[in-house]
């Protein structure tokens, strides 16, 4: 008798075992997301320096595609109309440095085109972006120049 009256009361618990199944999932999900929507949807190959640079947020970021095209704030500008677009973004903060996010295989007259009518819109302090990832990865750096000087001379 005693059996028979245990299994039909009801259970007053609730397993949250499926609940924190589900909680663990999506924030497993959110962690591999959220980086890839901090960063713009362009995808630009920084070079790779060995020196450490902190990276202020307060400047104003421009990318230059391989192709040479120019965006800011995630829009595409035309070389005609970058000095509008850096002369408003100064206005609001006239102290703000211009960093240039090149791709490493941009022509080298993109960069002095756009740094030239920065200049012209008002600009006064330029910063070129670097991969920071090879001041990790000293040991193949010093291994590569070693091997490069050596069959050099």
């Amino acid at each position: 008798m005693t059996l028979n009256r245990k299994r039909n009361t009801v259970m007053s618990e609730i397993n949250i075992t499926p609940f924190t199944d589900v909680v663990l999932v999506l924030l497993i999900i959110f962690m591999i997301t959220t980086p890839m929507l901090m960063q713009p949807g362009i995808k630009v190959n920084l070079p790779q320096t060995q020196a450490s640079d902190s990276e202020d947020t307060s400047n104003i970021e421009v990318l230059i595609s391989k192709d040479g095209y120019v965006y800011i704030d995630g829009k595409q500008i035309h070389i005609s109309n970058v000095e509008n677009a850096i002369r408003k973004l100064l206005s609001l903060h006239v102290h703000k440095a211009v960093v240039i996010k090149g791709d490493k295989e941009v022509k080298y007259d993109c960069i002095i085109q756009f740094m030239d009518r920065a200049k012209k819109a008002g600009a006064k302090k330029f910063a070129l972006a670097v991969d920071n990832s090879a001041l990790y990865n000293t040991s193949n750096t010093k291994k590569r120049i070693t091997n490069e000087s050596a069959e050099s001379g």
